[in-house]
């Protein structure tokens, strides 16, 4: 189990489980942020809380949620369900503490212009700096 909090403890996540990688996209929402992503479903092994405020753009897919007081982004959340009838959710690995996440391995995609990913072998703990 992971847990993630913002910086001012307001808005927080649960993933029941351990991701199998993080993803770090460049494209123009999420190099802004620098979110490194983990992935699940609302309510099966993504579980949040704390009341957010919501930013959606483009084609209105997802749904970024972010606290009212800090401003940090917590997760995203897909704005409709997939034929099993569950809703897409990634939650911010950054808000997790770094020792819980270091070892994850990252993928880099590239949002902003081919939606290719790449594995160079590098972990959350590479990602800090």
């Amino acid at each position: 189990m992971l847990e993630g909090r913002c910086h001012c403890g307001q808005v927080g996540w649960r993933f029941d489980g351990a991701p199998d990688h993080a993803t770090a996209c460049n494209c123009s929402a999420c190099r802004r942020r620098g979110a490194l992503w983990g992935y699940g479903h609302e309510g099966v092994d993504v579980h949040v809380d704390g009341e957010t405020a919501v930013y959606v753009w483009g084609d209105a897919s997802l749904g970024s949620h972010f606290c009212p007081k800090c401003g940090i982004v917590a997760y995203w959340r897909g704005l409709t369900t997939d034929a099993e009838g569950r809703r897409r959710m990634g939650f911010n690995l950054r808000l997790a503490e770094p020792e819980a996440v270091a070892d994850i391995p990252v993928r880099h995609l590239d949002g902003f212009d081919t939606w290719a990913g790449v594995d160079d072998g590098r972990c959350v703990k590479d990602m800090w700096f």
